[in-house]
């Protein structure tokens, strides 16, 4: 298996480091903060390993530009020498799952549940090709893609992100998305999350967060597979899953985490954590924190709570209860994926080659989506040759969702649940404007009241729902706090 993060060099850097870093700056590495949540002075101040952004939490007027200047300042904070302290740059993480869509104006892609349809690996690296360039032209370094979730259950509210209740076509495109994020870890490369370890499209019921109660051959002959192409790959960094597996907590699951994914797998990476993802371990903060750290995880997402993290952090490595040497694994892990990825190298967001450049949306990002959009259509039936329609034709175009960029993109779009109407998504085409493009005697009509059988020829009726993310799409399954949210429920995006 190729081995994600060491090279000649690796240990002697990444050890001096090690050896040169408080324990203070060590529990920094393992903090990713929320944006809104944590300022330039407090990555500073307290050496945090990484920011991310949670869905629709944009900077300034989430253009490029915004989006560069902000993390050119967490940076410049992240490499301070202040006082002692070992400049180590930092990670800053999104969740760009079909393009880098959370930036206005970026390529969106179809959802993983429509590229599964299209069956072709080839797509879909060239897909994440071009999302990483998006994804760079922001200043970014990371994404929390791909999604290597088995749907087995509809009903579950994350569907979409999951390429196929097949386990073999998700495992012929993991590899491939991984390699087009990544690249050969220069200029045009991200770093690359495989998610959710493991088992989150397995719950009984399709309950989001819910139970996965299947033995453990199952477990690896679905769940499981699709990993091994991306570990294959070089995949950098994994995300815990929210979902147990048979009673237990994969947040806290040293088996899964430590003896199957590092041990077995031979995954020299990091784990991160999804979004408080340790709250759930145990209602007593400090002891969910010693669960998830002592079971494997080595970067802990906390949108809010960060200052409560590390004082239980430090007193717990204080006590003995998080062994020191679990810390220094940790971070040992942190710093050979960030030295894999050439980012002691790389120079300030500011200046790099791919920062602010025009290949946002760019026209053969845009190409490569259509192209993908056909590829994922599903023709159901074609009775009495309605198709192809005559593009002379008196269409009538109904339905709320016909002339709906918002609706047509779904969840993770701009926003954490989508967005609604065409304002916030630039550059797409809604059904109803391909449709006037190419058809000139073509109406809409939203609620359908302009049908006549003497005015028309056809009909086209859009249905479909509004946008949605997680369990808020969970057919009678378990909602839990939204991203926007930390343990004391103050919305922060």
């Amino acid at each position: 298996m190729k081995d994600s993060t060491q090279d000649d060099t690796t240990p002697a850097r990444v050890m001096d480091l090690l050896a040169r870093m408080s324990l203070d700056q060590k529990l920094g590495q393992m903090l990713q903060p929320e944006r809104l949540s944590v300022t330039p002075d407090d990555v500073r101040a307290h050496h945090f390993g990484s920011i991310l952004s949670g869905g629709g939490s944009t900077p300034g007027e989430n253009r490029p530009t915004d989006w560069v200047a902000m993390n050119d300042a967490y940076w410049a904070a992240s490499m301070s020498d202040e006082e002692g302290r070992v400049p180590i740059p930092l990670l800053y993480g999104v969740d760009a799952i079909h393009g880098n869509a959370n930036v206005l104006g970026a390529t969106v892609f179809p959802h993983n549940i429509g590229l599964g349809a299209a069956n072709d690996p080839d797509l879909l690296q060239r897909i994440a090709e071009a999302t990483a360039k998006e994804i760079l032209s922001t200043g970014v370094e990371w994404t929390f893609a791909p999604t290597l979730a088995v749907a087995r259950d509809i009903r579950w509210g994350r569907t979409y992100e999951s390429y196929s209740e097949d386990p073999a076509l998700v495992a012929s495109y993991a590899g491939r998305f991984v390699r087009g994020l990544q690249g050969d870890l220069g200029r045009d490369g991200v770093v690359a999350c495989a998610k959710h370890w493991v088992g989150d499209g397995g719950t009984r019921d399709g309950f989001d967060q819910g139970e996965t109660d299947i033995p453990e051959r199952e477990l690896v002959e679905t769940h499981i597979a699709p990993y091994l192409p991306a570990l294959a790959e070089g995949v950098l960094t994994v995300m815990a899953s929210f979902n147990s597996w048979n009673g237990v907590k994969c947040h806290g699951h040293r088996y899964l985490l430590t003896d199957v994914l590092k041990a077995q797998l031979g995954f020299a990476g990091f784990v991160i954590s999804d979004w408080d993802g340790v709250d759930y371990l145990d209602a007593d903060y400090a002891t969910a924190i010693a669960k998830a750290v002592n079971a494997g995880v080595d970067m802990l997402m906390v949108s809010v709570e960060w200052r409560a993290c590390l004082e239980h952090l430090k007193r717990l490595v204080s006590d003995g209860t998080i062994p020191l040497t679990r810390i220094d694994d940790a971070v040992r892990r942190i710093l050979l994926v960030k030295h894999r990825y050439g980012l002691f190298e790389r120079p300030r967001p500011g200046k790099r080659y791919w920062s602010r450049h025009n290949v946002l949306g760019a026209p053969e990002h845009r190409a490569i989506a259509r192209e993908a959009v056909r590829k994922s259509l599903v023709l159901l039936k074609n009775e009495g040759g309605v198709l192809p329609i005559d593009k002379g034709a008196r269409i009538l175009v109904a339905g709320r969702n016909a002339d709906n960029r918002g609706h047509q993109c779904g969840g993770f779009t701009v926003a954490w649940q989508g967005a609604s109407g065409n304002d916030f998504i630039h550059g797409g085409t809604s059904i109803w404007e391909g449709i006037r493009e190419v058809a000139p005697q073509a109406e809409l009509s939203v609620d359908g009241s302009a049908a006549e059988a003497g005015s028309h020829d056809v009909a086209i009726v859009v249905i479909g729902e509004r946008p949605y993310a997680e369990g808020m799409g969970t057919c009678g399954g378990r909602r839990r706090r939204g991203r926007g949210q930390g343990r004391g429920g103050s919305t922060i995006g």
